[in-house]
């Protein structure tokens, strides 16, 4: 979850004015209703990826309980929590706090890269062209 070998990464800005735990709550949850964590997918237990992301338990399991009340994940005592499965042709729309902590997130890394706002523009536009 937090590194190449298991699955996509979820990163936290503790700069940005988003909260930590609508950060991953909002990367979860576009990783699962893209596809990119199937149904069935095991998440870290929430100690794990508050340690991996240096971040304190509760705030992870925030994250958590707003995917579960959103049937997004299910958490079963001994069984982990895992990526519940979407409803069948279900189109999810854009959650506007999602967009915008991933919009948050990619201007970021895009400043981190020394790109300047058309640029950032510009590669947002070619990426929705190609998509």
């Amino acid at each position: 979850m937090t590194g190449p070998a298991r699955g996509p990464a979820v990163r936290v800005d503790t700069t940005s004015p988003v909260p930590p735990y609508e950060q991953i709550r909002a990367q979860l949850s576009a990783l699962i209703t893209t596809g990119r964590l199937p149904e069935g997918e095991r998440l870290p237990p929430v100690r794990q990826l508050a340690a991996d992301l240096g971040l304190a338990a509760g705030t992870v399991a925030r994250a958590y309980r707003e995917l579960e009340a959103a049937s997004l994940i299910h958490t079963r005592r001994g069984a982990g929590t895992k990526v519940a499965p979407l409803p069948a042709g279900t189109a999810t729309p854009a959650d506007p706090a999602q967009l915008a902590a991933l919009a948050a997130q990619f201007v970021t890394d895009a400043r981190s890269l020394g790109a300047d706002d058309a640029a950032a523009v510009r590669a947002v536009r070619e990426a929705l062209e190609r998509a």
